[in-house]
């Protein structure tokens, strides 16, 4: 198994900045696709963006197109996700995802999640 555990939360202003970060642990890091979804009050959990094995290829819900973007570094076993000019509507807690299995923007072929964090945009 895959342990997930993200940091980089907090409060800021619309149009702010705020970097994910999410650490993993084991050996075989290099083996999971990689994501990001996002659950605010009320709403599904929602796909917000992927990367895959090697870090060749990424994909992002069309909310976030432009705004955010997802990297890895399977040295350090370590996914991010950088969000630019956020706005209040990105407010949610945020997971991180890992699957071992091709691209998927479904949160029911996710294999492990993270404990969340609290991403609080104020207008």
């Amino acid at each position: 198994q895959v342990q997930l555990v993200e940091s980089g939360g907090g409060l800021v202003q619309a149009g702010d900045s705020l970097r994910l970060t999410c650490a993993a642990s084991g050996r075989t890091f290099s083996v999971y696709v990689m994501g990001w979804f996002r659950q605010a009050p009320g709403k599904e959990r929602e796909f917000v963006a992927a990367i895959s094995r090697g870090g060749d290829s990424t994909d992002y819900t069309d909310s976030v197109k432009g705004r955010f973007t997802i990297s890895r570094d399977n040295a350090k076993n370590s996914v991010y996700l950088q969000m630019n000019s956020l706005k209040p509507e990105d407010t949610a807690v945020y997971y991180c995802a890992a699957r071992r299995g091709i691209l998927s923007s479904s949160r029911y072929a996710v294999d492990y999640w993270g404990q969340g964090t609290q991403v609080t945009v104020s207008s």
